[in-house]
């Protein structure tokens, strides 16, 4: 048996490896170096999200960017960053604005119930928000994101990895199936941007999109807003 478990192990890290080998190609130390760039240097983030941390990040999830043909992965890629881009204000912020004032607690949520004192606001490069998100991704990730929602906002590898889990579960298949970027957008703020709620939000992210798509030197598809 032990054999076995040392064989799949082995398979494991070879995938990790590769997928941070081929990302490597694409999100270049000067694509990213740019990307972080942007925030000012009286910007909460600056200096805090690091091409390291991210590589560390898509280790744990070997299909990222490696799933369909190569443009499929230069796709998804461009879209994860869009929206980081987007929701981050270009690398500015690991914290929701006033997002302590805000509440994010679903009461009827009895599997990762709120925990008294703590704020499930947005956080790290896809502004993770809700108790049914923090808890479920810490479960994943190995954090407590019940009792320690701000996890994900002192580690740079562990709010790389919540924005991940995130992406993987909700917006992954979305993006390599074709469907296109609109519908990215909307599995991850639809309800609050989506059918002409908010379309300057909508356009910004999309010009983020066509952005990376032109640096990666692949055609952004179709469906592109919501």
């Amino acid at each position: 048996m032990a054999p076995k478990l040392g064989l799949l192990a082995l398979v494991l890290l070879l995938a990790s490896t590769m997928a941070a080998a081929q990302n490597c190609g694409i999100v270049t130390p000067a694509f990213f170096g740019a990307l972080v760039a942007q925030a000012a240097d009286d910007c909460e983030a600056k200096g805090f999200y690091t091409r390291d941390a991210f590589l560390t990040a898509i280790g744990g999830h070997p299909s990222f960017g490696r799933t369909g043909s190569d443009d499929d992965s230069k796709r998804e890629i461009a879209a994860f960053f869009a929206h980081v881009n987007h929701e981050t204000i270009k690398f500015c912020y690991i914290n929701e604005i006033n997002g302590p004032s805000k509440d994010y607690c679903d009461p009827t949520n009895t599997e990762f119930p709120c925990a008294a004192g703590k704020g499930y606001y947005g956080r790290g490069p896809l502004q993770i928000s809700w108790n049914y998100n923090y808890g479920p991704a810490g479960q994943s990730i190995g954090f407590d994101g019940v009792n320690d929602p701000d996890a994900v906002a002192r580690s740079p590898v562990v709010a790389f990895q919540a924005a991940l889990w995130y992406w993987m579960n909700s917006v992954h298949d979305i993006i390599v199936s074709g469907q296109g970027f609109g519908a990215t957008i909307r599995a991850i703020n639809g309800g609050l941007v989506c059918d002409g709620k908010n379309p300057s939000a909508v356009n910004d992210r999309v010009g983020f999109y066509r952005q990376f798509c032109q640096q990666f030197g692949v055609d952004p598809g179709t469906g592109l807003t919501c």
